[in-house]
């Protein structure tokens, strides 16, 4: 049934002492030269009172002007309308938009503070990290020595060492510092409501779990209400209360946490939880969102999904639908919602898993993949690879001696034909620096990179005749994690793909490049083709310039492709969908990927459906490497174990204790002695101090290998005393 003759009845269900935000028919719109832009359209919402609210969509879905909404902080020349009010805890509502600047300056920071989504963006660089509270406090006419010592005090709640951070600039702070020194900022003036925007987008497994834990620490212990804005649902499921779900700029599902993921009612919900990546349902039932979010000058009729969606009729191309009533505080806005649940099912099984041209399914087949023995060649070796860097020193550092960051440090790989290796790690830990040694990019410092057998950098210096550098650089090529700063701005697209053409396949001429180009064009999805040759890459969406760039690379028909990050600014709707066309592109030109990820999820996906391995990649060392399934589900050493628990897991029990003892990573200019996990291992003892691990074979798989003395049963480690204070919980399973 339909909730009543209004849009925001449901939301006045809602006692007045439990709501903090009550938002109605909120509109952010820009005047362009094409048309008017929406981008937020008629938003009602109410914000109930120390609860943490998740907001998830896609990107340009309205999320962070919604953000910017509720502190009215739209910018020029964008326009605001309808009504926001604010209640305070112990005095009168406060309508928001009808504030002045210095009742705006008094509610921002002191009342709703915000997180933005660029630490680094958000700190003045040439400014300590001190400047900057001090800055705010003094804006705001608090008392200095007391704000201080508040800020330090939130400083050692989010562990980290007041004083070294105070006491540093931005660029001298790892970028997960960074991040909790921004949410001390937007404490320290005791606000009630926190709006976080993506707060954890840039950074890695361990440090976006981290973060997490310790925004449900400080709700509690600063008595917050918080707004979680993301587009990664899993992550935001482990800690709100309520999820809404934006699409085309407004709210089409709302409730709480557990029924949104366990009985989600709209189509596009159901679809977007289908289509992430995790660690637990068969990769087969993971399926892409079909199609691409609406364009805000020109958002459809009826309900703005019904292009894309499979239950779509002639009311939904003509009625905007509900809200409908799923439960008590559960709404939907889908003309279908009750039949959702049968068309488009939430259960792991193979129905509807994509099938090639011959009807088989699309999933590679891991037995067709190469076999990876002593017999067969690799296409590239790396034999005991070091890449170390001197650190930059400053002015007053010149007479003393550089620092050295050990990058990449004893790493020993084989890639084969038509493989394809994951490395997974913290940032940091040297994944693309040893990509980039793989591909010829960086020269390393110690032991060797071939090439068939070749020693690259001996093949660049004229030792070897019987290759040539140009050989190699073709043959070796990069994807970049960001394809807009890859392509030439000033380039059209048809110049940036005749480029590797006109150099490596100079008997075509030019109509057959143009041919060559629409065909790939095509084949990734791009159509009509005619229309996207002729674009710039601003022209384009982010998934539509990474299509591009993976087509540049492989027309050059290489061997090797070092993949730096893929799929991380991508949607998590449209990540699947990309990793199938890299899969697709794999088979077509017959060429091996190195893939680097800070995604554990996403590395699961690529390898199992490839039958390739993950390589786990801690401080510069390969500390674990193997099958998906084994990395997966019998991680041996305790870092992978770590990336496994750090991972977001939909519906999954996340409760359990943290297995590493400190949060951030060591100083990469002094690595730890012996194992250089042991600083943060909850099962170090006192040998991981002294001695390094090789890599051990794990039993029951040759594919198999961890760098820890724990997959030794007889090792000496077993009757070394422990050194982080607490009993070996798998020692004590074993007794």
């Amino acid at each position: 049934m339909t909730v009543s003759e209004t849009d925001t009845e449901y939301q006045r269900e809602l006692p007045r002492d439990e709501s903090i935000l009550e938002i109605r028919n909120a509109s952010v719109t820009f005047d362009m030269d094409r048309g008017e832009s929406r981008v937020l359209d008629d938003v009602d919402l109410d914000i109930q009172r120390n609860e943490i609210l998740g907001v998830v969509g896609e990107s340009g879905s309205g999320k962070s002007m919604l953000a910017s909404a509720l502190l009215d902080a739209i910018v020029d020349p964008g326009a605001l309308f309808g009504d926001i009010t604010y209640y305070p805890p112990d005095d009168d509502p406060i309508d928001i938009l009808d504030l002045d600047k210095q009742g705006l300056k008094e509610l921002r920071w002191e009342e709703i503070s915000m997180v933005f989504q660029g630490a680094m963006s958000s700190f003045n660089p040439v400014r300590k990290i001190r400047t900057h509270f001090v800055e705010t406090l003094d804006a705001h006419d608090y008392d200095i020595d007391e704000g201080m010592e508040r800020t330090r005090g939130i400083l050692e709640d989010l562990y980290l060492d007041p004083e070294r951070v105070l006491d540093s600039y931005p660029h001298e702070l790892s970028g997960g510092m960074k991040q909790r020194a921004l949410i001390a900022l937007s404490l320290v003036l005791e606000p009630e409501v926190l709006v976080m925007d993506e707060p954890t987008a840039a950074l890695d497994l361990l440090m976006q779990r981290s973060i997490i834990s310790l925004i449900q620490e400080i709700k509690e212990e600063y008595d917050l209400t918080i707004v979680f804005i993301t587009h990664d649902l899993p992550l935001v499921a482990d800690i709100a209360d309520r999820i809404g779900v934006l699409y085309a700029f407004e709210f089409v599902e709302l409730g709480p946490t557990d029924e949104i993921l366990a009985d989600a009612a709209h189509p596009y919900t159901r679809l977007l939880l289908k289509s992430t990546p995790n660690l637990e349902a068969p990769i087969e039932t993971m399926q892409p969102v079909e199609g691409s979010a609406p364009d805000p000058v020109n958002v459809p009729s009826g309900c703005s999904f019904h292009p894309r969606c499979p239950l779509a009729d002639a009311q939904c191309h003509d009625e905007d639908p509900g809200p409908y009533e799923v439960h008590a505080s559960h709404h939907v806005h889908c003309h279908h919602w009750e039949d959702a649940r049968d068309e488009i099912p939430m259960t792991h099984d193979l129905e509807g898993v994509s099938t090639g041209v011959d009807g088989e399914s699309a999933m590679t087949d891991p037995g067709a993949t190469p076999s990876r023995t002593d017999s067969a060649e690799p296409v590239v070796s790396l034999e005991d690879v070091e890449v170390h860097f001197e650190k930059e020193q400053g002015f007053l550092d010149v007479f003393s001696e550089p620092d050295v960051v050990e990058a990449v440090d004893g790493v020993s790989l084989d890639i084969y034909e038509n493989d394809v290796i994951v490395l997974v790690g913290e940032s940091g830990c040297g994944k693309t620096t040893l990509g980039k040694t793989t591909v010829g990019l960086q020269e390393p410092t110690g032991g060797r990179v071939t090439y068939r057998g070749h020693d690259i950098w001996d093949v660049k210096a004229g030792d070897e005749d019987s290759i040539s550098w140009s050989e190699v650089r073709q043959s070796l090529q990069i994807v970049h994690q960001d394809p807009g700063s890859a392509l030439n701005p000033h380039r059209r697209v048809k110049s940036s793909l005749e480029a590797p053409l006109k150099r490596w396949n100079g008997d075509l001429d030019g109509n057959d490049r143009r041919q060559r180009i629409l065909s790939l064009l095509e084949h990734v999805g791009m159509t009509p083709p005619e229309d996207y040759i002729e674009r710039y890459p601003h022209q384009l969406s982010g998934g539509e310039q990474q299509r591009v760039a993976l087509i540049r690379a492989m027309l050059m028909n290489p061997d090797l492709i070092m993949a730096d990050e893929p799929v991380s600014a991508l949607d998590v709707s449209l990540r699947v969908e990309m990793m199938d066309l890299m899969i697709q592109l794999q088979d077509t030109f017959d060429t091996s990927y190195l893939f680097v990820s800070h995604d554990l999820s996403n590395a699961r996906y690529i390898a199992e459906k490839t039958g390739g391995r993950i390589g786990v990649v801690y401080l510069g060392r390969l500390v674990e490497i193997g099958p998906p399934e084994q990395i997966i589900h019998n991680p041996q050493h305790p870092y992978t174990q770590a990336l496994c628990w750090a991972t977001p897991e939909l519906g999954a029990d996340t409760d359990g204790e943290s297995p590493i003892r400190e949060i951030d990573i060591p100083d990469p200019t002094d690595p730890p002695s012996g194992c250089r996990y042991h600083t943060r291992c909850a099962n170090a003892r006192q040998v991981c101090q002294n001695q390094d691990p090789a890599a051990y074979d794990v039993p029951d798989d040759d594919l198999h290998e961890a760098a820890c003395f724990r997959v030794e049963d007889d090792h000496e480690y077993w009757d070394s005393e422990s050194i982080t204070g607490d009993e070996d919980p798998i020692a004590a399973d074993d007794d």
